[in-house]
């Protein structure tokens, strides 16, 4: 056993709602015991929960007329009513909906002549010290650990100050700005020296793609070069993450190697059945100390279980046991078309219209086969994910096919010379018109249909439910609401499914599939218990179930992965290059090839039969 390497307290939520619940507590237990508290406050997508949170405290009571607060930091150049400006994100999701009085609310100005920044800076440095400095500092971190706008390189020691923006970082902002090329290069920020005077600390993450620079800020060295590492020097800080963000840390990943009575001891009396379903976290160890000892779990000798903290699992009585039990139970998890649903009604739940092929591509084909009542949900329109050019592309064409068909009148031409007017002068983020907008939704629609048809779906069971909180027209949306929930609540017990498919991958950029996940759970679980249908949570677009974890293995042989990806094709305003990317800048089809040939060969090298790909699934009973 090795010490826990953690160097910062850690605090994990099962759900993201916990942690923003959580957090949001934390405030207001800090209002009431000062009520003049001095908060330094973030944004983005993570705090925003916790916005909702503390919202909520207030209409329950919660009296914030004392606080000060001052914000982390502002792009530079930008005007504060600009979509991406955070003058107008901190006012959208908080400040409009409490009572912190308009003079003690402080952000750093986007809009100053170059010339006055410095000033500026200094003036907000000694605002915070008039107001007593910092009590509480919320944070969220960065794939590059930046903490604040203070990149890799950023000394302990800087204040709030002017500063370039890292390529990565712009790159992760793109999809708000609609392009990377209309991302500022700069931006106002606290600086780290700014950030450790507060008194209190609290770091907050979700998603598996900030588990890596979570592992490095919690257990790595304290280096300049994962600013979110600097946080290991303060005597007050805790980091509360979600599942998938914690999932590097060795308290997650490999427990067994802090904590001696993680399993308990094998009883030599009491030896392990030969047909014994291995516990989760059991199989969890076996397949990691496979892949550690580069063996088939079927040659993990006792030596390996010894040398790797892991010889409470098995002794020399039982060890081959172990072995065989968790390689018998890998191998229930393979389903193919006889071991697959039959003659049910089924609902795939679509956040996008196009996560339907991508994530399940393969499975939603074998479905279809089985002769199941499968209809696609694709809950919102995607509309804002379509490029200018794509809309006049397309009505370019229309344009030309009704003149050739002598059914051109003066208003299809006034409709079209409106449209064309309006792209040519759009500003970028500028929220488009509905006109424009009806063409966006209607281009997705189209190649929904194309690409679930390609699949053996019937047009008709392609269901484009527009969920209300999407329509915004802009990346900014609103929280879900009831009216979502009753909507798929509808749905639900008009088509009475057995078994459901929802999006379990939830780095998404903007949380649309995390959205939509609560959405469709919120729904289920509104039904009467007994007629609550299964749920499978699959992955794809952005993040794949590890093997521990999947309870369901779809194999694909190299033609059915090569017909997933033709289906994931016929999304053309998608392809070659999508608006949001993500950090992942690899096409989805791309993602797709790899992720799920990628999950067979890890298969393989356990010494398990050797598919072409593996799509994998998660089953629930919500």
């Amino acid at each position: 056993m090795i010490a826990d390497p953690a160097k910062i307290p850690v605090v994990i939520h099962e759900e993201h709602t916990d942690l923003a619940a959580a957090v949001a507590r934390r405030i207001a237990d800090l209002v009431r015991e000062k009520p003049n508290a001095v908060l330094g406050l973030p944004t983005g997508s993570t705090p925003k929960g916790i916005y909702r949170e503390l919202i909520k405290l207030h209409r329950e009571g919660l009296d914030l007329s004392g606080v000060t607060t001052f914000n982390l930091d502002e792009y530079f150049p930008i005007k504060p009513d600009a979509l991406q400006s955070y003058h107008l994100f901190m006012h959208r999701h908080l400040f409009r909906h409490v009572n912190i009085k308009p003079e003690n609310i402080h952000i750093p100005c986007g809009e100053l002549p170059r010339g006055q920044v410095a000033t500026h800076c200094e003036q907000y440095e000694a605002q915070i010290k008039a107001a007593g400095g910092l009590d509480l500092q919320i944070l969220g971190i960065g794939r590059t650990g930046h903490i604040g706008f203070n990149e890799p390189g950023t000394p302990a020691t800087a204040r709030t100050r002017l500063v370039r923006i890292h390529p990565f970082t712009r790159r992760d902002a793109a999809a708000d700005f609609f392009g990377e090329r209309n991302v500022p290069c700069e931006a106002i920020t606290m600086g780290c020296a700014t950030i450790l005077s507060a008194r209190e600390i609290i770091l907050v993450a979700l998603g598996e793609n900030k588990s890596g620079i979570v592992q490095r800020a919690v257990e790595g060295p304290e280096s300049v070069e994962v600013p979110a590492s600097l946080l290991q020097r303060h005597p007050r800080v805790t980091f509360h993450l979600d599942p998938n963000s914690a999932a590097e840390l060795m308290r997650v990943k490999t427990p067994w190697r802090i904590d001696d009575h993680y399993f308990l001891h094998a009883d030599p009396e009491h030896p392990i059945p030969q047909d014994a379903t291995p516990e989760p976290k059991t199989v969890r160890a076996i397949i990691w100390l496979a892949q550690h000892a580069d063996k088939p779990i079927l040659q993990i000798s006792e030596d390996d279980y010894v040398g790797n903290g892991l010889a409470a699992l098995a002794t020399e009585n039982d060890s081959d046991t172990v072995n065989r039990n968790c390689f018998k139970h890998l191998m229930s998890k393979v389903r193919d078309h006889d071991s697959l649903p039959k003659n049910e009604t089924q609902i795939l739940f679509s956040p996008h219209p196009d996560d339907d092929v991508i994530s399940a591509g393969g499975l939603f084909r074998k479905l279809v086969e089985n002769n199941n009542d499968l209809s696609v949900a694709y809950q919102t329109s995607g509309n804002i994910a379509v490029f200018d050019h794509d809309v006049l592309r397309y009505i370019d064409f229309v344009s030309k096919y009704m003149q050739a068909q002598g059914l051109a009148d003066d208003a299809q031409t006034k409709l079209r010379e409106r449209i064309e007017k309006f792209l040519l002068e759009k500003k970028p983020g500028q929220i488009d018109i509905p006109e424009v907008a009806h063409v966006k939704r209607f281009i997705r629609e189209s190649e929904a249909v194309s690409g679930a048809t390609h699949v053996g779906l019937k047009r008709e069971k392609c269901i484009f439910m527009n969920l209300p909180f999407y329509q915004t027209g802009a990346i900014e949306k609103d929280p879900p609401g009831e009216k979502d929930v009753a909507q798929t609540l509808e749905l639900l017990k008009r088509l009475n499914p057995q078994r459901i498919f929802v999006a379990g991958d939830l780095s998404d950029p903007h949380g649309t599939h995390r959205v939509c996940l609560w959405i469709v759970k919120q729904a289920v679980q509104r039904l009467p218990a007994a007629a609550r249908p299964l749920v499978w949570l699959y992955r794809g677009a952005w993040q794949e179930w590890p093997l521990d974890q999947a309870g369901i293995l779809v194999p694909l042989t190299e033609r059915e992965l090569a017909l997933k990806k033709e289906a994931i094709f016929k999304h053309q305003s998608q392809k070659d290059r999508a608006m949001f990317p993500g950090p992942d800048e690899r096409e989805f089809w791309q993602r797709v090839d790899y992720r799920n040939t990628d999950t067979a060969k890890r298969f393989a090298r356990l010494g398990l039969p050797c598919y072409h790909a593996l799509e994998a699934y998660v089953e629930e009973r919500w």
